[in-house]
Formats: C-alpha cells, sequence, structure tokens
C-alpha cells in the first residue's frame, strides 16, 4: 500500500486545515488509518486514527479540534484541524496499520506534510 498527503501549508493560529491521505493497492478498508505527527526535536506522536469501524480515537492535545473520517469508496482518510495552535506545527504523516492476525501485520507510512502555524 502506498500513502500520499496533501494539504499542509502555512496558516495563522485559530485557523484550519483538512489533511488528505490517499491509499493506493489493497488492504485499506481493512486497515485502521491514523495521523500522527513529528515537530523538531520531539518524537513522532499519535494524533488521531480510525479504525476500519469508524472508531476514532484522539490524543488528548488536540480532542475537540481535530477530526479524522475515512471515505473507503475513495481509499482516503482526512484530518480536519480546526483551532490550530503553534504547538501544532509538525510534519504530519499518513499511516495504515493493516492487522490480519495469523496472516500477519503490516504498517505503511506516507512521506509527510508540513504544517506551520504561525503570525
Amino acid at each position: 500500500m502506498q500513502l500520499v498527503e496533501s494539504g499542509g501549508g502555512q496558516v495563522q493560529p485559530g485557523g484550519s486545515l483538512r489533511l488528505s491521505c490517499v491509499a493506493s493497492g489493497s488492504g485499506f478498508t481493512s486497515s485502521t488509518m491514523g495521523w500522527y505527527r513529528q515537530a523538531p526535536g520531539k518524537e513522532r506522536e499519535l494524533v488521531a486514527d480510525i479504525t476500519s469501524n469508524g472508531v476514532t480515537n484522539f490524543h488528548d492535545s488536540v480532542k475537540g479540534r481535530f477530526t479524522i473520517s475515512r471515505d473507503d469508496a475513495k481509499n482516503t482518510v482526512y484530518l480536519q484541524m480546526s483551532s490550530l495552535k503553534p504547538e501544532d506545527t509538525a510534519v504530519y504523516y499518513c499511516n495504515a496499520d493493516l492487522n490480519l492476525g495469523w496472516s500477519g501485520r503490516w504498517r505503511y507510512w506516507g512521506q509527510g506534510t508540513e504544517v506551520t502555524v504561525s503570525s
């Protein structure tokens, strides 16, 4: 599976952005899709993820501000970011976690898209 992110950019504090991640290849509908971010000098952290059944999970710092959704018909996962803060500045990565139990588990990463929140 290949993942391609888009939608990053520079935005002022309080602004919004929507990130998209399009997957090619098989396995998307069975995968938990996630967005991670990595700020300079910090470890990569999970921002939000969504299971194949639509169950979502968010980092405490983005609850109430970010939403994650998926469109299985388009093999696409979205991260809607609102009320952005300077501390949201990071490179955002799309991740696919395909866990087929005894058959195996695969994880895929996109190349990342940069988000800068600055006035």
